[in-house]
């Protein structure tokens, strides 16, 4: 039996021909993962169903307190793939770092604050102390900015923005030291179990500025090179990660596994934190994506300027990742 496996081997070999993922090595993956994340639910949900094995692919994490420091890691070497957001990429790319992002999620914060009798506009944050997750350059802020704006009012002079981590600011929303809170999507989702409710949906802010669709947030970033040089071990690990994320979204099982990783236990709240979750699957054609994606990043430049985008005013179109030979691909 063994010699008929090793004949089959080493004729497949000979024609070039790609081997099962049963049969051929599994092909290491080194990810830098932010420990609390969701790209670190995922992982885990792969490696306990097998999916890892089944996509003949080994991928070894390193975990870390913060995304800035997924950054660095991928930049000095020590990462082949971060997840990260289109305009990093972007700006990496104008700077001479040749990074590509394929898409993650779509799932986005909102402006969390207690009950109010209708949707917030932006006349209704003027004299608000806001408190704003991501700091002065985060996208949702500049969106927020953008979007107020264009009713007339400038959050910057208008209002009162206090920047610090996301479990801060849910801590100081909720004893009333903010009146209102700009959130990254899962904070946002623990506050709206405790009562909060989405004042501003940052969904439709982007629908204001121009999005046809939900845009991508988050994406697996890794170099040009290695991209094209691993296109078919790329191809297994989006599809495996995509497996993922269903038996998450749609699983219970799967979901239970990953609650201790949420690290939260009140039925209500992992709820709503799954419903987010599920929303945002990346179920788009790309090219809706990246055009989505371009609008947005026009409104951003103008509101950042120089100090966010430095010279490029559109968006490359190279920032997102295509398989070698498709349409489009540098």
């Amino acid at each position: 039996m063994r010699s008929v496996s090793r004949r089959l081997f080493l004729a497949a070999c000979a024609a070039g021909l790609a081997l099962p993922s049963s049969v051929r090595a599994a092909e290491k993956l080194r990810i830098a993962v932010q420990a609390t994340g969701t790209f670190a639910w995922e992982l885990a949900i792969a490696r306990a169903y097998g999916l890892d094995k089944e996509a003949g692919i080994d991928f070894d994490t390193t975990r870390l307190a913060t995304t800035e420091a997924g950054k660095i890691a991928l930049i000095g070497g020590g990462a082949d793939l971060i997840l990260s957001d289109w305009l990093w990429v972007a700006r990496e790319r104008g700077l001479g770092t040749k990074l590509v992002f394929y898409p993650h999620s779509t799932a986005l914060g909102a402006v969390m604050a207690k009950a109010p009798a209708a949707q917030w506009k932006a006349s209704d944050l003027v004299g608000k102390k806001i408190g704003v997750a991501g700091g002065s350059f985060d996208k949702s802020w500049l969106m927020l900015q953008a979007w107020a704006l264009k009713q007339g009012v400038n959050l910057k002079n208008q209002a009162e923005p206090a920047f610090a981590a996301p479990p801060l600011l849910a801590e100081k929303l909720s004893q009333g030291e903010l009146d209102a809170a700009l959130e990254f999507w899962t904070f946002a989702a623990r506050l709206q179990g405790k009562g909060f409710v989405r004042a501003i949906d940052m969904r439709d802010v982007e629908r204001d500025l121009g999005a046809k669709g939900p845009v991508i947030v988050t994406g697996y970033v890794f170099s040009q090179d290695f991209g094209f040089r691993n296109a078919d071990r790329l191809k297994r690990f989006f599809a495996m990660m995509m497996k993922a994320k269903k038996l998450i979204a749609d699983n219970d099982e799967a979901f239970a596994k990953i609650v201790p990783l949420i690290g939260v236990s009140d039925p209500k709240t992992l709820a709503i934190m799954r419903q987010y979750y599920r929303e945002g699957l990346p179920t788009a054609p790309l090219a809706e994506y990246q055009a989505d994606a371009a609008a947005i990043y026009k409104v951003l430049a103008e509101v950042g300027g120089p100090r966010l985008v430095g010279k490029a005013t559109e968006l490359d179109a190279n920032v997102f990742y295509r398989p070698p030979g498709e349409a489009g691909n540098p």
